[in-house]
């Protein structure tokens, strides 16, 4: 069993409206979703992004895409304009949801491209 952060693995993109983020998950192959699926809860989500998403996280599953999207709400402090924060967009989230650690089986396939940044 390996422990790999989300960056070397996966694709990950995040926006937002008013003080909800969004981050659309992409998985390189059926087996690593699989992991996703497992290891990315809304739990350990509002977990990694402790004090700064303030409300609920929800995980909607697309299967047939590898992906997933995670709805953080509360997580930009009002929203860009209302907010006191430097970073008050959610863009950014992507790029720190890419340090999220993740177990990851030996068994599991990661592609020729992930295993070069490893």
């Amino acid at each position: 069993m390996a422990r790999v952060q989300l960056r070397h693995i996966v694709q990950a993109r995040s926006g937002d409206k008013g003080n909800t983020v969004n981050i659309a998950v992409f998985a390189p192959n059926a087996a690593l979703y699989e992991v996703l699926v497992r290891e990315v809860t809304p739990e350990r989500v509002k977990a990694h992004f402790d004090g700064l998403v303030a409300g609920e996280v929800k995980r909607y599953l697309v299967p047939k895409m590898l992906a997933m999207n995670l709805i953080c709400r509360g997580a930009l402090s009002g929203g860009g304009s209302a907010t006191m924060r430097m970073d008050n967009l959610g863009k950014c989230y992507a790029a720190n949801f890419m340090r999220m650690e993740i177990e990851v089986e030996d068994s599991v396939n990661l592609s020729q491209s992930s295993l070069e940044r490893l």
